[in-house]
């Protein structure tokens, strides 16, 4: 198991050596167009071997969002869903009733439910925490994690990446509203936040220094497990708070989706430099099958399914309890996933641009070296426009 980084690098040297040292590619949505040449489209290797075809393997069983965000590059389908984070709402409903809060359905309901908790300074003994706050967050400077955050922010009041054209669009009136709102919610985290990737923010709701969160619905079944998490059990779920307003499709650029439910899915692609492509395939659509997907589903810690099926499997439905792997986030995943999934823009460029220019930038404006949020976007629209230009 590696970070996501680290995966990236691998593939990256595979392909740019041919080498085929990995038969299948796991792929990041955020990688998708880079990729997208080194790899067959699953769906001619369906049609063209049908002595290879696995039984009741569907296509149209798929999401067709999860399809659309993570799987297709201008018509191609670069690998198949494979897994699908994504923002859902976390929050304590033992402190949600103790201070007569209701879940946020607007982003204003939100950021006031975390200022009200940071205000009430309420403390577990038996926990031993000493402070609870209002949220928390995935904030590492210079991680991926924080494009991820910026993202939901921005396109909840009204934002997106990029503009038609193709420029970029962070530092319009939308983006910088955003970024207003993202710094007084700030103010209600936990000063670790500037350290934390994913890994970091599931720990702190897991160890109940926080109240509420936006974030991947998979960090659920941890967080349940009473073996290693003290809120076992008080975490409750439900759909991301709507987007102030939400920019339209024919106003954004390179197929940017924009919505709140921030998606952060892969693919499993088939290299096109493996020499064992015919049992790489078998294995391919043993691992993404509706069997396959459903034991995955229970044994492997609540990953969501992607399929219609999954969702309705009967062992799927008789994990939905406390514990250790519930799955019983997973109503409030495929709501998610079907109304208010967001999708990060689709370009070669992109992976470049999310990893190491734009969480680069956002952690020099949160550790004070950028005075404005304006500054810090203009910045950030510099380099972008630059890379892209012609």
């Amino acid at each position: 198991v590696l970070p996501l980084e680290q995966v990236l690098q691998k593939l990256t040297l595979d392909v740019a050596s041919g080498t085929s040292t990995y038969d299948l590619y796991y792929m990041d949505q955020s990688w998708m167009a880079s990729f997208s040449k080194d790899t067959i489209d699953p769906r001619e290797i369906y049609d063209s071997k049908k002595e290879l075809a696995f039984p009741a393997y569907d296509f149209e069983d798929f999401l067709k969002p999860l399809v659309d965000g993570i799987s297709m590059y201008k018509g191609k389908m670069v690998g198949v869903p494979y897994d699908i984070p994504i923002f859902i709402q976390m929050y304590r409903k033992d402190i949600y009733d103790k201070l007569g809060l209701k879940v946020a359905t607007t982003m204003g309901e939100y950021l006031k439910n975390a200022q009200i908790i940071n205000d009430a300074k309420l403390s577990n003994e038996e926990m031993e925490v000493e402070r609870i706050y209002g949220t928390t967050g995935q904030m590492k400077s210079g991680h991926y994690s924080l494009n991820c955050d910026w993202t939901a922010w921005l396109w909840g009041h009204g934002g997106s990446v990029f503009r038609a054209d193709g420029t970029f669009s962070g530092n319009d009136a939308e983006g910088l509203e955003a970024m207003d709102y993202w710094v007084k919610l700030k103010e209600n985290m936990p000063a670790g936040v500037d350290t934390w990737t994913w890994d970091g923010e599931a720990q702190s709701m897991a160890q109940g220094i926080a109240g509420q969160v936006l974030t991947w619905g998979e960090f659920l079944p941890s967080c349940d497990d009473p073996k290693s998490s003290k809120v076992s059990g008080l975490l409750d779920v439900a759909v991301p708070p709507k987007a102030n307003k939400l920019r339209p499709l024919d106003q954004c650029g390179y197929g940017e989706i924009p919505n709140v439910g921030h998606q952060g899915g892969s693919a499993l692609g088939l290299s096109k430099y493996s020499k064992v492509q015919d049992p790489a395939w078998i294995f391919m659509q043993w691992a993404t099958c509706p069997d396959t997907q459903a034991r995955i589903s229970v044994l492997g810690g609540g990953s969501s399914p992607m399929r219609h099926s999954t969702f309705n499997h009967p062992d799927v439905l008789a994990a939905a309890k406390v514990g250790a792997g519930t799955t019983r986030h997973f109503p409030v995943q495929k709501e998610t996933i079907l109304n208010y999934m967001g999708s990060e823009p689709d370009l070669p460029e992109w992976a470049e641009i999310s990893n190491n220019i734009i969480p680069v930038e956002l952690g020099r404006f949160f550790a004070g070296e950028y005075k404005t949020p304006k500054e810090t976007m203009d910045i950030i629209a510099k380099q972008v426009d630059k890379m892209l230009k012609g």
